[in-house]
């Protein structure tokens, strides 16, 4: 009776000692081995999978594991805790030092703490952490990843972490599990997954590295597979960026379309009068982080209309000072406003100075959308396009539902007849050319999301917004919307093709052959005086 009760008694003692899953061991090689001896300290904690394992990791990458004589210590703010023993250590040894870490380190750390991260409940943590480690895995990592592939519901997690793992298996020493690897990879859409299976088809010498020809065969099959999917990535990434230029243009040209596509006026003081929306925004930006810091991801609810308004007073006071007597004669009106921007251009270099100024865009307009792993869809450039589509929807309905629009479009038909039947044509002047104006603002407190504003801003986009209006068709507002997207297309697949410089050199041409055989746009004009 005396061995069962011994037994027993064994068994207790060994249940009430801690779980030796915690590697003393291996922490000991962290802190004080060297780097291979670390790398494999690493990867003994991430197999492990400890969370007391994760909590020393952690705190080697944030500095605070610290040695003492033979003492590992984990700093916590004015306190220490023995690694090993987790007993509290008070005061904290004034001989600490620190566990040097280089960039081997810090880089097999990261990828080991988001492996452990893969446990976690909260899905963003989840999904952070593979994203981690789709940029490269250890091969140590592997049952943990594997393991997290069992118990994960996430559709999305599950596909990444599987690639993961195909990626790891890839390098494996066993053909099957090799083979059965580059098969998954061939749902892969990382471009990294492209460099893994080159590997397989790499020849050195004029030999293939890769002796098993199905093995390579799969490979090339797979290669194929990824690289449709990384074309597709690109064309989603080049329609967007189309959209995205074509809603700047279009914004950028919206205010001129009524200033010369309605009213004839050809101002060069446009750009200008988006750099003024800009520098407004950046105006409204410093007095929230001076007076209202925590409110500062919302200062563009007040940025947009102070850009609109301060942009619109200036438009208006230009039309009633100088713009109103030069109608009709269109070199002087261009002359005059030339002479305009440049004004405007030394009056913001004098407040501002002639630097350019930074303006931050609110924390829910940072990040993107990750469509694919090459594809993303940055907010800010989301929100501007939603944007524009407002500022569209609210032009039109006030040009065609409104009073005021009303008498904009019975002037610009036949101005003398509107005159007639008691139409106020000098206010009605006044009013569409602070709204170009205004919405020219809203063109700048944009573009201030997406770049730095400074005194030339407005240089990059009047010749474009010109181009916009002249290719629409003067006055009409849809030809407006089809020749900002248009441009923008070409602008961006041109560019893809040729560069940046040729691309613009042909949408130039096209232009110009284009006004020689339709001088009227892509939709002219209506109306008797136009027809006379």
């Amino acid at each position: 009776m005396r061995f069962p009760a011994l037994l027993l008694c064994l068994i207790g003692c060994v249940l009430a000692v801690p779980a030796l899953a915690y590697d003393a061991r291996a922490v000991r090689a962290l802190a004080f081995g060297d780097g291979d001896e670390q790398v494999a300290a690493i990867a003994a904690l991430v197999a492990n999978g400890d969370a007391r394992d994760a909590k020393v990791l952690e705190a080697l990458a944030e500095g605070n594991l610290k040695t003492s004589g033979k003492r590992i210590l984990l700093l916590q703010g004015d306190r220490a805790v023995d690694a090993i023993s987790e007993e509290a250590v008070a005061p904290v040894p004034s001989d600490v030092e620190d566990i040097v870490a280089n960039n081997r380190l810090r880089r097999e750390l990261a990828g080991a703490i988001a492996a452990l991260k893969l446990a976690s409940l909260d899905r963003t943590i989840r999904l952070a952490a593979a994203k981690e480690l789709s940029g490269g895995a250890e091969a140590a990592m592997l049952p943990l990843v594997k393991k997290a592939i069992d118990k994960e519901r996430d559709p999305v997690i599950k596909s990444m972490l599987d690639m993961i793992a195909a990626a790891m298996e890839i390098k494996s020493s066993d053909r099957d599990t090799r083979l059965a690897a580059i098969r998954r990879l061939a749902a892969s859409s990382n471009p990294d997954t492209r460099t893994l299976l080159l590997g397989v088809l790499e020849k050195k010498d004029g030999a293939w590295v890769e002796t098993d020809a199905d093995l390579r065969a799969e490979a090339e099959k797979s290669l194929r597979a990824v690289d449709g999917q990384l074309v597709w990535g690109e064309r989603l990434g080049l329609a967007f960026a189309g959209i995205s230029l074509g809603s700047i243009l279009l914004l950028a040209a919206l205010g001129l379309a009524i200033t010369y596509g309605l009213m004839g006026v050809i101002n060069m003081a446009h750009g200008e009068l988006i750099m003024i929306g800009a520098y407004t925004t950046y105006a409204v930006q410093n007095l929230f982080k001076t007076h209202a810091p925590g409110a500062f991801d919302w200062y563009l609810l007040c940025a947009v209309p102070a850009s609109f308004l301060v942009a619109a007073i200036v438009g208006m006071i230009l039309e009633r000072s100088v713009i109103r007597f030069l109608y009709g004669r269109p070199l002087e009106t261009l002359l005059a406003t030339w002479g305009i921007s440049l004004v405007l251009i030394q009056g913001v270099r004098t407040v501002f100075g002639a630097q350019n100024v930074q303006v931050e865009n609110p924390a829910w307009m940072s990040g993107g959308v990750a469509l694919l792993t090459n594809v993303v869809l940055p907010y800010s450039r989301i929100v501007i396009i939603a944007f524009v589509a407002v500022v569209l929807v609210g032009m039109w309905l006030l040009l065609t539902r409104t009073r005021l629009g009303l008498f904009v479009r019975a002037v610009t038909q036949n101005r003398p007849m509107a005159s007639c039947v008691g139409v106020p044509t000098g206010y009605v002047d006044t009013m569409a050319f602070g709204l170009g104006c205004g919405i020219a603002g809203l063109a700048g407190c944009a573009l201030s999301q997406i770049g730095n504003v400074g005194p030339d801003l407005g240089q990059s986009y009047i010749v474009d917004s010109f181009m916009v209006v002249v290719l629409g068709g003067v006055g009409q507002l849809a030809g407006t919307v089809y020749a900002a997207l248009g441009l923008g297309f070409a602008n961006k697949l041109l560019e893809s093709w040729s560069g940046a410089v040729l691309a613009k050199i042909v949408v130039l041409v096209f232009i110009i052959v284009f006004i020689q055989k339709r001088p009227q746009g892509m939709f002219a004009l209506k109306g008797r005086s136009v027809e006379n």
